[in-house]
């Protein structure tokens, strides 16, 4: 189709006149096989914001990349019976010694308990430091203790007014179930520590660093 010219290089008609005299968009209205292209959808219009907003942030759960998360593989040099000193925490400095990995990835330890006061818990391995010392604990009986044995009780609600203020503070207790698992771990636990020389008072000294000691240079 020639293009009319009112002179050289000025054409009569504009760009956007010209293409439609050309139809040069008019087949993409059809979709395919010459049938009129679906319409689509309107989208909603978004929702007008509110004036106010929430003092705090609301809590959102924690997205987990894996879709099977696994247990953390336990270091090579902590075994059953080894001695463990921690890093963090109320009992950080004490040593303890490593009975089981449990589900989670934690580790179970005990101190034991009527020798440096640590009971029967659940630490991270990450803040641990493994010894060369082991203790057999082969004959201390733990496989029924899992992740559930350490599930906390639900607190009932705490009153409000002026009685909040007058009522005396409760003690949390500790659980016969726990006390007889604390009893029957440290009686095996105890037997097996005597038998090593010293290694009573070892368990009992609390680990600590000078000016002038270099952790990185230390074998434990």
């Amino acid at each position: 189709m020639a293009v009319e010219q009112l002179r050289n290089g000025v054409n009569r008609l504009g760009r956007i006149a010209s293409q439609k005299a050309k139809k040069k968009y008019g087949a993409s209205k059809l979709g395919a096989k010459g049938k009129p292209a679906p319409v689509p959808a309107k989208k909603a219009a978004p929702k007008a914001s509110s004036r106010w907003y929430q003092t705090e942030d609301a809590p959102k759960p924690l997205t987990v990349r894996k879709k099977n998360p696994s247990c953390a593989k336990l270091r090579s040099n902590i075994t059953p019976g080894t001695v463990l000193i921690l890093l963090a925490g109320r009992f950080r400095g004490k040593r303890v010694v490593f009975l089981k990995q449990l589900d989670s990835g934690l580790l179970l330890i005990s101190g034991p308990f009527k020798i440096n006061g640590v009971n029967v818990r659940r630490v991270n391995q990450a803040y641990v430091i493994s010894t060369s010392t082991k203790v057999d604990v082969s004959k201390v009986d733990v496989s029924k203790v899992t992740d559930a044995t350490f599930a906390r009780v639900a607190k009932p609600a705490a009153e409000k007014g002026e009685d909040f203020f007058k009522a005396p503070k409760k003690a949390t207790e500790t659980s016969a179930e726990r006390k007889a698992l604390q009893k029957s771990v440290d009686t095996a636990l105890l037997a097996a520590v005597k038998k090593v020389p010293e290694l009573s008072a070892y368990l009992n000294a609390k680990f600590t660093l000078t000016k002038n000691d270099q952790p990185h240079l230390m074998k434990f």
